[in-house]
């Protein structure tokens, strides 16, 4: 018999066609996606083009230009031509163009192109969201990516893992962010330093898929290869409908071997901050003192669904964004836009007084549309809060949950939503 596995096992020796894996253990797995950005995909490209005239398969690989897009520059213009091109030349079916696009992590699992039980990689290191939906997902590099459009296959080493076990249920304005950021405070930016983080227990049943798709976005920020939810039937519902392929979910074997349980009673949890320069210098919001800010910024591939726009709604609804605040709220994707607008969430950003922008990665990454100069501050929904991320190397990100965020800009503080609401 087959030694007992975790989810990210079970999926790796299928996909590998062998009947068990080990953690350490090097595999030669067949992908089901491939995924590129307008930063990491024409890089991508040309590697291709030295080895391959022909992808593997146009159905399984999806190009997003979303980082740069609009264009910003010159650059960045001539770097989503490449991937345009590209795209057409091999009939990529997945290729979302401006005004059909997306952030990549949103639009992926909101069009049904990720599953349970399949191994998916790409040129982006948040490709790990999709581990909410019982898939193995992870970032890339991009010759990676080139090989892998060209073979359709990639190698691993097995990840051990860490189990990270949910009770409880979360309480009012306490969301999956406060979740993730709770476990990297726990653990450390480098505490599961490739390991596989699988949530389990009672408690997942508590999170809805945003929650989960949050949470598992940020596996990265703990230094994991991949982090991954079992398939519940919250799961079933969300996939309903969006995934038009079979698919073959897995669950871990109750043997299955961990390195380490880390327990998290979701009752017990408040909102909480990430204060600079790494996302594991986490405080309760209630416990940090007053510390003005210049910027916010709502939505990214970690915090831009409706759900999260929802959430800032009812914060700035009747309120206004603080005269020393500049407010950007980005909804993740064209259907985010279109679903706020005809909930009214749109007009209760504007009449608050914050900016409402097209779908980008933006300033997320210092790209564009709300850079920081020398000596700002931002709270942001966003991942990463790293000197220098999102403007200049003297500038603040707080990373925060979108009640936090959408609070902080009402009093131009870091606040809670207790506060205001």
């Amino acid at each position: 018999m087959a030694r007992p596995m975790t989810m990210t096992e079970k999926i790796f020796a299928a996909h590998a066609g062998l009947s068990e894996v080990s953690p350490g253990q090097l595999i030669k797995a067949k992908l089901d996606l491939v995924l590129g950005n307008d930063i990491t995909a024409p890089p991508a490209i040309k590697e291709f083009e030295q080895i391959s005239d022909k992808v593997f398969d146009k159905d399984k690989i999806v190009l997003v230009p979303d980082h740069f897009a609009p264009n910003k520059d010159i650059k960045s213009a001539e770097m989503a031509k490449a991937m345009r091109e590209f795209a057409r030349k091999h009939s990529i079916t997945h290729y979302f163009e401006v005004g059909r696009m997306g952030i990549e992590h949103v639009l992926l699992p909101e069009q049904g192109l990720v599953a349970p039980g399949e191994v998916i990689i790409g040129a982006d290191s948040h490709t790990c969201t999709y581990g909410a939906v019982g898939a193995f997902a992870t970032g890339v590099g991009s010759t990676d990516m080139a090989c892998a459009m060209a073979t359709g296959e990639t190698w691993f080493k097995v990840p051990a893992s860490i189990k990270v076990e949910l009770t409880g249920k979360l309480a009012k304005w306490v969301t999956g962010k406060d979740v993730i950021l709770k476990l990297i405070g726990m653990i450390g930016v480098d505490g599961a330093r490739y390991q596989s983080l699988e949530f389990a227990g009672a408690g997942v049943a508590a999170l809805t898929m945003t929650d989960r798709l949050t949470i598992a976005n940020m596996a990265i920020e703990a230094g994991a290869k991949n982090g991954i939810f079992p398939v519940d039937s919250i799961t079933e519902q969300y996939l309903n409908g969006r995934v038009k392929h079979s698919y073959t979910p897995v669950a871990a074997d109750p043997e299955a071997e961990y390195i380490r349980t880390v327990a998290i009673n979701l009752s017990e949890l408040t909102p909480v901050v990430a204060l600079p320069h790494l996302p594991e210098n986490v405080r309760p919001v209630c416990d940090i003192e007053t510390t003005p800010i210049n910027q916010v910024v709502i939505g990214s591939c970690t915090n831009g669904r409706i759900e999260d726009l929802a959430q800032a709604a009812a914060i700035l609804d009747g309120r206004q964004v603080h005269e020393d605040v500049r407010a950007i709220i980005i909804p993740g994707s064209q259907d985010v836009y279109l679903e706020a607008i005809k909930l009214g969430y749109v007009e209760i950003f504007v009449k608050a007084g914050a900016v409402v922008s097209t779908p980008t990665c933006g300033p997320c990454l210092g790209g564009h549309m709300g850079i920081l100069a020398k000596g700002e501050r931002a709270v942001a929904t966003t991942n990463r809060n790293f000197r220098g991320r999102m403007g200049h190397v003297d500038s603040e990100v707080y990373l925060a949950s979108p009640v936090v965020a959408a609070a902080s800009a009402v009093l131009g503080r870091i606040a809670g939503p207790e506060e205001v609401a």
